[in-house]
């Protein structure tokens, strides 16, 4: 199995699912031999169609989905004990764990009262990036968040949230920091703060997927080789690199939303 290779490519072998592959390679390829090319300027690479990020992606969902559902059973079913933990370490547990994780680092970067209330909001990202990065630990399979694709689909939607979020707190009153401080440096800050907050979204996008495409390439190289023991401390290594990219992805939404909401105190 490649380096490029996972479980989906016995799906190949199906008839049906090649003509589905074709027909939306059609319709949504950028490719050197599809209708509507284009290429990667910033990288000065041909664009390419492949749909196994996206099934990587629709499997992580599928996972928190089922796991959201199975944790409010647990919850229904514990009644009035739903408070108290499992004696045994379970999914419930972990969601448990992740999240207060989560909301104690919100809490500290946003304080307690906008730290529930965005919760809604961060935690999300933060299930989905952590299970999408644990993908490329495992043999067979590839982290959808190695692909610029996924990545700034996620980042667009933090870059979306943050404006919409500004604007809702605020008001119209919101966009005068895009005009700095005092009025006549207007002309100099508007291009300045338009050209820092598009550069967010890509910088995010870019951060993660640099790092989960070199750990999965580390980890594939090693497991090839040596597949026995030498890779264990590179799984470990992997293990830090899933945490820290999560944890910084996360961290710099909630510090971007908690600027555009208290903007409005600052000036």
């Amino acid at each position: 199995m490649g380096e490029h290779s996972t479980w989906f490519d016995f799906l190949n072998g199906f008839e049906g699912w090649r003509n589905l592959q074709t027909t939306l390679k059609h319709h949504l390829g950028r490719g050197m031999d599809d209708p509507h090319h284009w290429e990667l300027a910033m990288f000065g690479q041909d664009s390419h169609f492949e749909l196994t990020h996206v099934l990587m992606a629709g499997l992580v969902v599928a996972f928190l989905i089922c796991g959201g559902f199975a944790y409010r059973g647990a919850l229904a079913r514990a009644g009035k004990d739903a408070i108290v933990p499992p004696a045994t370490f379970n999914l419930r547990n972990l969601f448990e764990l992740f999240l207060d994780g989560v909301l104690g680092i919100m809490e500290g970067v946003m304080g307690k009262q906008l730290a529930r209330e965005f919760l809604p909001v961060i935690a999300p990202f933060s299930l989905f990036i952590f299970f999408s990065n644990l993908l490329a630990l495992i043999p067979g399979f590839a982290p959808p968040t190695a692909t610029l694709k996924t990545n700034l689909a996620l980042s667009g939607l933090i870059f979306l949230a943050t404006h919409f979020y500004g604007l809702k707190k605020n008001g119209i009153g919101y966009l005068k920091h895009f005009l700095g401080p005092v009025w006549w440096l207007a002309p100099l800050m508007l291009p300045i703060e338009l050209i820092s907050h598009l550069a967010r979204p890509i910088s995010l996008a870019l951060r993660l997927m640099g790092n989960m495409a070199a750990d999965h390439k580390v980890v594939f190289a090693f497991f090839t080789l040596v597949p026995f023991l030498v890779p264990v401390p590179f799984l470990v290594l992997g293990v830090m690199v899933v945490v820290i990219q999560t944890l910084v992805f996360s961290l710099l939404s909630m510090v971007y939303i908690s600027m555009a909401i208290a903007h409005e105190e600052h000036h």
